[in-house]
């Protein structure tokens, strides 16, 4: 559901305080994964940015499971354009992305509201994205590989945020 009316930030009912930014993620069944674990959060919205498919999108359904119509959602043409709004509503945002200035997300100290943005599946969030996050977590990798697939990361990251100290909880 876009929000036609009023604002994006005033949602009801009650939803945790949790927002996902995705940035030119090209997959639509990523996007869907994204919505489907938003819902299990009940989150206050999926934000979507750039090339990043919207619905309504077969294949964003598919995965999604109903959750791209019952999950508040809006489209801005950059990551930078909706990170300002967000912060213009008292939203820090994150980036979920692994820097030189990047903390393990579980050493964070995060309450909700909060807002974190997902990147392209190769290249990741972008520097210019980067540059106006509040700061930067990630996922700590033991494996040979340096990353989660994305919607994998989002669902990790938004079931941490649900559970952080002041997060919001049903």
């Amino acid at each position: 559901m876009t929000m036609a009316g009023g604002s994006f930030f005033d949602v009801a009912p009650p939803r945790s305080g949790i927002y996902v930014v995705v940035e030119n993620v090209r997959s639509l069944f990523n996007v869907g994964a994204i919505f489907r674990s938003a819902d299990g959060v009940n989150a206050s919205g999926v934000v979507l940015t750039g090339f990043t498919g919207c619905p309504p999108r077969k294949e964003i359904s598919r995965v999604a499971l109903g959750a791209d119509e019952s999950v508040p959602w809006t489209y801005y043409a950059t990551a930078v354009e909706a990170i300002a709004d967000l912060q213009a509503h008292n939203i820090p945002v994150l980036a979920l992305e692994h820097t030189e200035d990047s903390i393990d997300y579980r050493e964070a100290k995060i309450s909700c509201p909060v807002a974190f943005v997902v990147g392209h599946e190769v290249e990741g969030v972008q520097s210019q994205t980067l540059a106006h996050c509040d700061c930067a977590v990630h996922l700590p990798m033991l494996g040979a590989k340096v990353s989660l697939n994305v919607s994998v990361a989002a669902g990790v990251m938004l079931y941490a945020l649900l559970g952080s100290e002041d997060g919001a909880r049903s």
